[in-house]
């Protein structure tokens, strides 16, 4: 029984508590309410929402910068004549596979 929690469900009021008790007490009617564990629910909470707000304000910033860019597009090819074009086929490299030489016949008779 080292902790104080232990110490008062067994029945034991410390010395600092057991000084605080007005003279003429009863001891065995006095109550100890002890404080509530601290919840981490609403910090967690508000952690993922501000997570949450960060992503949507950068997912919202990044499609209203990329309206901007193709309406500046639009109108400098419109009045410069300015033209801007964006290829989104990949360009992929086709692996180079050797093939086997075949022996040709005719040249070794």
């Amino acid at each position: 029984m080292q902790l104080p929690e232990d110490q008062l469900r067994a029945g034991h009021i410390p010395a600092e508590l057991y000084r605080r008790i007005p003279p003429g007490t009863d001891v065995r009617r006095v109550v100890i309410v002890q404080e509530a564990p601290r919840s981490y629910k609403g910090p967690i909470i508000m952690t993922l929402l501000v997570t949450a707000g960060s992503v949507v304000v950068l997912l919202v910033l990044a499609f209203v910068v990329q309206v901007i860019a193709a309406s500046v597009v639009s109108v400098l090819s419109a009045t410069c004549g300015l033209t801007y074009t964006i290829n989104r086929a990949s360009k992929r490299k086709r692996p180079v596979r050797s093939r086997p030489q075949r022996a040709n016949s005719r040249r070794f008779k």
